[in-house]
């Protein structure tokens, strides 16, 4: 996750860098629940309003918290499907409060209304994300509901007036991009804590004609209308938080628009956006889905590392003879073709593998998602040559999988 306003505060007011800190676990996103009341267009779990099997028990879940706990994990984020169609979701919830972590809730947000509200509210939850894809017709259209938008805003008030902190998460695609003006003006007409921005984690975007690519152009023109929207916030005496993920070269784009905005900021910046380090897939950042199985994140549903079931979390997380999270936890990723070659593979990590996965059959491969021109990452004459190449030896051979 790639927290843009913390970026935005040290431009303003840049503060002294203290040592590095690791975090002492990866957050958990878990997927308890598949079954879903809607059937949205971009749903990663592919959920539905019906029960599937192997779901793990009450008394399993409780049996991983004790683990994850013991392990460092210091953030659950409860997922679905739709959480709260899980009938244990608040006993699961009140202990991991009284674990200690910090613990979100991913909702659509249809299914708080005022008999749910209470025992929301009664729960403490650190955070609750709402998912908003664009203005009533548009959500609608995305979620497959109709009326689906003003339930979902019905359940944001409710939170507000609980005083919850409450954010929307936007997947930004081809289909709802030019709604982003009006939900960035929803959040501060509501007066909503936070905003996510995710990338759609689509793949097929190659290495051809960047500069003319709809979706790669789109995005920029988006990500910059983010930048500015956050610095006006701050600038107005604004705190809301603004965060991006799924695209890690929001990192190097943020850096580029610094060096033209705010040149003074720029060696601060480097230095910071080096100590996030881009893309922690399989490393600060794990899945459990809702039969037990751990992925890298939440957009490898397609890998499996192991079952809770089978073994504990700590040690599936640990194990580095699996091929994916052995490359994933070396520093630098073992990365091919333009991500080898850009300037900022340090700050961005190689971005998400598993784009590059899905296109070439190769988790090494680079991303097609990338935004950035080849001429803003270093990449031209001889090292495009060089960058060219190497993606072809790479992408030959579609089980070359092994850390290189």
């Amino acid at each position: 996750m790639f927290r843009l306003s913390k970026f935005m505060d040290e431009i303003i007011e840049p503060k002294p860098l203290g040592p590095v800190r690791k975090p002492s676990g990866p957050v958990v996103i878990w997927n308890l629940i598949r079954r879903c009341n809607l059937t949205c267009k971009h749903c990663y779990s592919i959920s539905t309003d019906k029960d599937f099997p192997g779901e793990l028990s009450t008394d399993e879940v409780f049996n991983v918290m004790d683990d994850l706990k013991s392990f460092g994990v210091p953030v659950l984020i409860l997922s679905g499907g739709e959480p709260l169609l899980r009938p244990d979701i608040f006993d699961i919830s009140k202990r991991a409060k009284k674990m200690g972590f910090y613990v979100g809730l991913s909702t659509n947000g249809t299914l708080i209304d005022e008999n749910m509200i209470g025992r929301i509210a009664e729960i403490g939850y650190d955070y609750v994300g709402i998912s908003i894809d664009g203005i009533k017709e548009t959500h609608d259209k995305f979620r497959r509901r109709e009326g689906a938008f003003d339930a979902s805003m019905h359940g944001i008030r409710l939170c507000l007036n609980e005083g919850i902190k409450v954010g929307i998460r936007f997947t930004m695609t081809q289909d709802n991009v030019h709604e982003l003006d009006d939900l960035l003006k929803l959040m501060d007409d509501e007066g909503i804590d936070k905003f996510y921005l995710s990338h759609l984690n689509y793949a097929g975007r190659g290495n051809h004609n960047r500069k003319d690519d709809a979706v790669h152009a789109m995005t920029r023109t988006a990500m910059e209308k983010l930048f500015n929207h956050c610095m006006e916030d701050r600038k107005n005496g604004g705190t809301k938080e603004f965060v991006t993920g799924n695209n890690d070269a929001d990192g190097p784009f943020l850096l580029k628009w610094v060096e033209q905005n705010y040149p003074q900021s720029t060696k601060h910046v480097t230095e910071l956006l080096k100590r996030w380090g881009g893309n922690a897939s399989g490393v600060n950042v794990a899945n459990i889905d809702n039969t037990g199985h751990v992925h890298p994140d939440t957009m490898w549903w397609h890998y499996d590392l192991g079952s809770i079931k089978d073994r504990p979390f700590s040690e599936i997380w640990t194990d580095t003879s699996d091929p994916l999270m052995a490359g994933l936890k070396q520093s630098p990723r073992p990365v091919l073709g333009r991500c080898a070659e850009c300037n900022y593979l340090e700050i961005c990590n190689g971005n998400t593998r598993t784009r590059a996965h899905q296109i070439s059959g190769n988790f090494w491969d680079e991303d097609p998602g990338c935004y950035m021109l080849d001429e803003e990452i270093g990449l031209s004459g001889e090292r495009e040559r060089l960058a060219v190449s190497s993606y072809s030896r790479g992408a030959t051979r579609k089980d070359n999988i092994k850390v290189v």
